[in-house]
């Protein structure tokens, strides 16, 4: 006997984001049944339904990061670790102070991380998997290696470990991320996608320090 395949109900209703993510874009797949949750730049988002939480990655950075004693888990999306030139020298200074902006790495892993912990369970429970980073675009400072040096120092100092990783490497990314059971599914792009990925980063990247500090650009 032939398993028939499962049927899917595209129109079933959304669980409830928790409280503060309603500005991310979900949707319910039409073919997996699956709900996505769709992060752009400087979004972050944390659940604890079987979602998935899906994004694409040029020299942007994703931290996955979940509980699996409380079954809570989020993604982050960022471009840069810190506002630039807020020095006003007319450089980059990665070192800058961080501005509150989830835009920003630094921010955007602090607010990830607390909103999980806020959940319940303890620091160490936490698994953590790292995305992105890669040379696509064509500056003398490689954003993609910047953000690879913040995220892992920025993990070390919390005391966390990245249990797997893929980043660098100069192809952009299709990441989906499944906090319920930790799955990730990562796609290296090529041609016009890679393409498009890349000129959408770079109009984003002479725009991020001038945004205010609400709010997402709507890339990819």
């Amino acid at each position: 006997m032939v398993e028939q395949p499962k049927s899917v109900n595209a129109k079933a209703p959304l669980p409830r984001a928790m409280m503060g993510f309603d500005n991310i874009r979900r949707y319910r797949d039409p073919v997996s049944g699956n709900v996505i949750a769709k992060l752009l730049p400087g979004d972050y988002y944390v659940t604890r339904e079987d979602e998935v939480l899906d994004t694409v990655l040029g020299s942007c950075v994703s931290a996955c990061i979940r509980n699996p004693r409380t079954g809570v888990g989020g993604m982050n999306h960022f471009m840069l670790p810190h506002p630039r030139n807020e020095n006003g020298s007319g450089g980059d200074t990665w070192n800058a102070v961080a501005g509150t902006a989830t835009r920003y790495g630094s921010a955007s892993m602090e607010q990830l991380i607390n909103k999980i912990l806020t959940a319940g369970g303890l620091r160490s429970d936490l698994e953590v998997k790292v995305f992105g980073g890669a040379r696509v675009l064509a500056a003398t400072t490689d954003v993609g290696e910047h953000n690879v040096i913040f995220v892992r120092e920025f993990l070390k100092q919390e005391g966390l470990m990245v249990v797997s990783e893929d980043v660098g490497n100069t192809r952009p990314r299709h990441v989906q991320y499944f906090p319920a059971t930790g799955r990730v599914r990562v796609k290296h792009l090529a041609g016009a996608l890679s393409f498009t990925v890349v000129k959408q980063e770079a109009s984003y990247s002479k725009t991020i320090d001038q945004q205010p500090d609400t709010g997402s650009i709507d890339l990819f």
